[in-house]
């Protein structure tokens, strides 16, 4: 511990001298405080001795807020949120199936002209304002719904990703076995379709199943018991107890704030890519692999306007050119993690002199070469397995979970050592997976927290209410029928409702707050204003995205299915009652602000969109946002 002392200019109506101490506390069980004392003198003489004025602290109670140890705790953490399950089974399945490396033009495109500065945006927001997701918006407060739509949004998603989690975790304990329990027929759960692939003379036949996935759906899903969203059945113990497991490492990765889940992250961020190393040297080394990597890499821009069925040459390719490149920008929307508090939360626990410009650059990037390097491990067991059944690439790759649970535990099955080979997979899962949900957690926690200062000093009681409510919820989706209630949430959940909520913040920070105001803060913490291209991008550019990929998402939907199964009407208005519960926290909390303050309605507003900071020159009827120079400033 070291201590500075810094002499104050006395006040006119002091007796005495004052000095500030400053006390560091450099780390205390992996987390820097800081404190500050004031000391005044006792008496006039210069002998006399210093009293000690308690720390100040705010009218809660509240202490001062902690900082992560070490620099690398916070950039781990952003990395294993920001790196998920959906840079394995999404990302590369996208780049074949859109022209291999042609896809990378409209990726790289949207990552530098979206990613990136919303990326960068919402760093800075937290590390200024030192504050949740919610809190933040004492910047504009009219705006502070939003924060309570991403609030809502992970939560949401901590409903079903957990239950993937889970499902990692079972194939795990499953694959601790001589022999890996999807590589045959003559198991209990499997049906009369079921066939091997060497058997199969027509893999295409939709009435045939392989082992690995009447494995998946039967054995472990037991969907065969449900007879859709109506009739779930009770819970699965085998998943139930899985699910419970993982929620128990979430809270004891939480419930001390970052000074536990900045440690968990060295383990859990570094070791998928430990495992994708591992993976690719065995991948590169199966035959047929090479076939795999070509057919993701092979550049074919024809890809980026195939013509689409029913329509002429002309429109079609240029209806399939705007499908990419639609497919493109939600990728990027998606793969960085904005618009889930996850970013606010995490920042907002950084030194106020972090250089976040450098950790948005580095992050990010890393976010997507992982994206990329993911891809040479998926396609070189996917050209394995084409080989290997004599079929054609297109018949075995694909995304989502029917690639992590289905197709690549078929391919490590007919490896040797393919218990090995499995249970290094699966905690790969299990590691990305466990990150990213304690940064949606984190979220929830830290937002939550911070807006009800009470909450701080019964942090553990209150992450321990979040997780178990997250686990009673989740049941629905361990149910018989809980793909149905998983895919669901999965279409709804965060879907649209995200890309609004990014579009509001884009606005708030850039409009109303101002980007000139925004950028005077970036100087503030890091000693330089933000060039002109990244002012740009976030008062024009990103919010003119944002708002294209809203009108698209709602232009485009479909309503969700499961294979043949499709949903009753009921349960499409259930999503979207989901889905509109989160974004309409934005009006009713503005409706609400404007109700709330005393006034004629330009007073209130006056009051509504101005930095708490600055209520004292509306008091004097100096209103910056009712100016012309606010709107046009840059």
């Amino acid at each position: 511990m070291s201590s500075v002392v810094a002499p104050e200019k006395p006040a006119a109506n002091t007796m005495g001298p004052k000095e500030v101490e400053l006390v560091l506390v450099k780390e205390q069980n992996g987390v820097q405080f800081t404190s500050s004392t004031l000391v005044v003198s006792s008496g006039a003489g210069p002998g006399a001795g210093p009293v000690a004025v308690p720390p100040q602290t705010d009218p809660s109670g509240v202490a001062e807020r902690e900082t992560w140890g070490k620099k690398i705790d916070f950039l781990l953490s952003v990395i294993g949120f920001a790196v998920d399950l959906a840079n394995v089974w999404r990302f590369p399945y996208l780049c074949y199936k859109n022209g291999g490396g042609a896809f990378l033009v409209p990726y790289m495109f949207f990552m530098v002209i979206a990613g990136m500065p919303l990326f960068y945006m919402e760093l800075a927001l937290g590390q200024y304002n030192r504050e949740g997701a919610a809190g933040v918006w004492k910047i504009c407060p009219i705006f502070k719904g939003v924060g309570y739509t991403v609030i809502l949004i992970s939560l949401y998603v901590g409903f079903y990703y957990n239950v993937i989690i889970s499902w990692a975790l079972f194939y795990l304990f499953s694959s601790f076995t001589s022999e890996l329990p999807w590589v045959h027929c003559n198991n209990s759960w499997n049906s009369p379709n079921c066939s091997d692939w060497a058997h199969n003379s027509s893999v295409n036949d939709s009435h045939k199943a392989t082992p690995a996935q009447e494995y998946f759906e039967r054995g472990v899903l037991h969907i065969q018991d449900s007879g859709g969203i109506g009739d779930l059945g009770k819970p699965r113990w085998q998943l139930t107890s899985c699910l419970a497991v993982v929620i128990v490492l979430l809270y004891f990765s939480l419930w001390k704030g970052v000074k536990t889940s900045g440690k968990v992250v060295w383990i859990t961020a570094t070791m998928p890519y430990l495992v994708l190393t591992v993976l690719l040297f065995r991948g590169v080394t199966l035959p047929g692999a090479m076939d795999g990597i070509k057919a993701y890499l092979s550049v074919d821009f024809l890809r980026l306007c195939d013509a689409q069925a029913s329509l002429t040459v002309e429109e079609g390719a240029l209806v399939g050119m705007v499908l990419v490149w639609i497919e493109a920008a939600t990728q990027i929307c998606f793969s960085l993690g904005v618009g889930f508090g996850v970013l606010i939360a995490f920042s907002s626990y950084n030194k106020f002199s972090n250089n976040c410009y450098r950790d948005a650059i580095i992050t990010s990037s890393i976010n997507s070469l992982t994206s990329f390097f993911s891809g040479f491990v998926v396609f070189s067991f996917l050209g394995y397995m084409s080989q290997k059944h004599n079929v054609a690439l297109d018949k075995v790759a694909r995304d989502g979970a029917g690639l992590v649970f289905v197709i690549y535990p078929e391919a490590i099955a007919t490896l040797p050592g393919s218990s090995v080979w499995a249970v290094i997979f699966f905690i790969m899962l299990l590691t990305l997976g466990i990150d990213s949900a304690m940064g949606g957690m984190e979220s929830v926690i830290t937002g939550l927290i911070d807006e009800f200062k009470c909450l701080h000093k019964h942090r553990e009681l209150f992450t321990l209410f979040i997780v178990v409510s997250t686990f009673l919820i989740s049941l629905f989706c361990v149910t018989n029928g809980g793909m149905y209630v998983f895919t669901l949430l999965d279409h709804f959940a965060a879907g649209t409702s995200i890309l609004f909520g990014v579009l509001i913040e884009a606005i708030g920070i850039a409009w109303f707050y101002g980007v000139d105001r925004f950028s005077d803060d970036i100087e503030e913490m890091i000693g330089h204003r933000p060039g002109l291209y990244w002012r740009l991008c976030w008062k024009f550019v990103s919010p003119c995205f944002l708002l294209f990929m809203v009108v698209v998402s709602f232009a485009t939907f479909n309503p969700p299915s499961y294979g043949s199964y499709t949903f009753p009407t009921w349960a499409n208005m259930v999503g979207w009652c989901l889905a509109i519960s989160s974004m309409t926290m934005v009006p009713l909390y503005a409706i609400y602000k404007l109700c709330s303050l005393p006034g004629k309605f330009c007073d209130r507003l006056a009051y509504a969109i101005t930095p708490e900071t600055e209520h004292h020159l509306v008091d004097n009827g100096e209103v910056r946002r009712f100016t012309q120079q606010h709107w046009l400033a840059v």
